[in-house]
């Protein structure tokens, strides 16, 4: 098993910055992948950006592209999402979340941040 725990989110005014971390812990060896999604109210689940834990792979959505940045430490078992000039519609839960090798899913989930980005 995998143990997900976010950090980072609060509130913000539009065209700021915050930076999400999530640290994993457990079995560790197993993780392939790490992804940031999110909810707001009233919509579904999105996917926002994901990247390899051992190759150079990255990924992000086209409606944060040039503006959130995911990297990893892999040496702390970490992810981070550095987010920049933010709007109001970024305004979600952001939730970090794992693949681990041998399935094609997202395994483990941590219980999401807020993050609430005023006009």
């Amino acid at each position: 098993q995998v143990l997900l725990v976010e950090s980072g989110g609060g509130l913000v005014q539009a065209g700021g910055s915050l930076r999400l971390s999530c640290a994993a812990s457990g079995r560790t060896f197993s993780v392939n992948i790490m992804g940031w999604f999110r909810q707001a109210p009233g919509k579904e689940r999105e996917f926002v950006a994901a990247i390899s834990w051992r190759s150079s792979f990255s990924s992000t959505s086209d409606s944060v592209k040039g503006r959130f940045t995911i990297s990893r430490d892999n040496a702390n078992n970490t992810v981070h999402l550095q987010m920049n000039s933010l709007k109001p519609e970024d305004t979600a839960v952001y939730y970090c979340a794992c693949n681990v090798l041998g399935t094609s899913t997202y395994d483990y989930w941590g219980q999401g941040t807020q993050v609430t980005v005023s006009s």
